[in-house]
């Protein structure tokens, strides 16, 4: 029976501990709410005055709202919400919308969109980053590479719920006006802007059918390189097509040149893994791995990679200091039951309620909802103490009455 109970202890543990996330810390995830709201060209004044502080007065009312925290930055505007514990998400985020959508009549008419509201993850920081750098190549370049040859094979790593890009350069047509041939021509900037919303865009174009044929039309209206953008034709003056290389410089360039990733003086990107809520580490770590040595054998000759951030290491160093601790409480205790009672057979015993006992706890912690991280392994550890203690008292007790027998 005792036999018999043992294995099925053993069994149930081992199956919870493969269901067990592995992280740093427990999983405690309060509701948050974020708003962001886009209005371009405005500085962080106005969008502090207009955008964040009508916001903010509208959300503060929500029942269960913990702590309000904001950001107003040039064109942007991030309101970020933390209810209390135990708030419903999902009714969370519905309140929060509500509320912004009857704020809107407050907000500038002419904003670019209507405020976005996301449920956010509280714990959703990188725990992986990989640099991808090169001398020959420019950051458009590295990039560009990197989302075409990079990032669909890591993104598909189980337990991976987004990959972040560091440093990222798209490519983007600048348009740099001078003032004084738009003033000369009688231009303003809003004659360009609806130039360019004219010429630059592909719209449906139906099909043709024909007795025995059907084809479908598309209309190539897209303009994607410098020498398109110059000929666009702005406005007719005085009979003359004035055009956009008329009065202003075209670039092919990036789309933000405000911000830079650099080591040791060469630019690069770094593309950041964010876990799933309650995925486990050290698996997504082990598997990112064996990706990344596959990955340096296609990369070209001028393309290098280097790991910048691995915060599961310090998981693995505390899950393997767990594995010594056991491991010298199992000998310590058979030592001294060897010196004591002098007999190896009664000696070994602890080797099988020891494991016993540890092992069926995952599957206790797996009822539970909890993951292997630190302070489950403090607890671990502390178990361990507990049941040597009562395992040397039973062994005692069992030789004191055998042996009287």
């Amino acid at each position: 029976m005792a036999i018999v109970l043992s294995i099925i202890i053993v069994l149930f543990g081992g199956i919870g501990f493969n269901f067990l996330g592995i992280r740093d810390y427990p999983a405690i995830d309060p509701p948050n709410v974020s708003v962001r709201t886009s209005y371009a060209g405005a500085n962080s004044d106005i969008i502090e005055s207009q955008i964040t502080e009508p916001l903010e007065k509208a959300i503060n009312g929500i029942a269960g709202v913990k702590n309000i925290t904001s950001s107003s930055s040039q064109g942007t505007s991030n309101i970020n919400v933390e209810f209390e514990l135990g708030e419903n998400l999902e009714g969370a985020a519905n309140d929060v919308r509500d509320k912004v959508s009857q704020a809107l009549r407050s907000l500038p008419p002419d904003l670019d969109a209507p405020p976005v509201v996301t449920k956010a993850d509280a714990s959703s920081d990188p725990i992986l980053a990989m640099t991808v750098q090169s001398n020959t190549r420019n950051q458009l370049e590295v990039t560009e590479y990197a989302n075409n040859n990079l990032l669909e094979r890591l993104q598909t790593i189980p337990g991976v719920s987004n990959i972040m890009i560091w440093g990222e350069k798209r490519y983007a047509m600048r348009i740099w006006f001078n003032s004084t041939k738009l003033t000369a021509f009688g231009l303003t900037f809003a004659d360009v802007q609806t130039a360019l919303a004219r010429e630059n865009v592909e719209l449906p174009s139906g099909k043709i059918a024909g007795n025995s044929t059907e084809l479908s039309v598309r209309t190539f209206g897209k303009i994607n390189t410098e020498e398109e953008f110059k000929n666009i034709n702005i406005k007719n003056v005085n009979g003359a097509d004035i055009k956009l290389k008329d009065v202003a410089d075209v670039v092919l360039g990036p789309e933000n040149e405000e911000s830079v990733l650099k080591e040791s003086g060469v630019p690069m990107i770094a593309l950041a893994l964010v876990p799933q809520p309650g995925s486990n580490y050290v698996a997504i770590s082990d598997e990112f791995y064996k990706r990344l040595e596959k990955i340096k054998k296609d990369v070209p000759a001028d393309i290098k990679l280097d790991i910048a951030l691995d915060q599961t290491k310090y998981i693995k160093r505390s899950i393997s200091e767990v594995k010594e601790t056991l491991i010298i409480a199992l000998v310590l205790v058979i030592i001294i039951i060897y010196l004591f009672f002098r007999d190896w057979a009664i000696a070994f015993r602890p080797l099988i309620d020891i494991p016993v006992s540890l092992i069926g706890a995952f599957f206790i912690m797996y009822l539970f909802g909890f993951t292997i991280n630190v302070l489950t392994m403090l607890a671990i550890v502390l178990a361990t103490g507990l049941v040597v203690d009562d395992g040397i008292v039973v062994t005692e007790n069992i030789y004191k009455k055998w042996s009287r027998v």
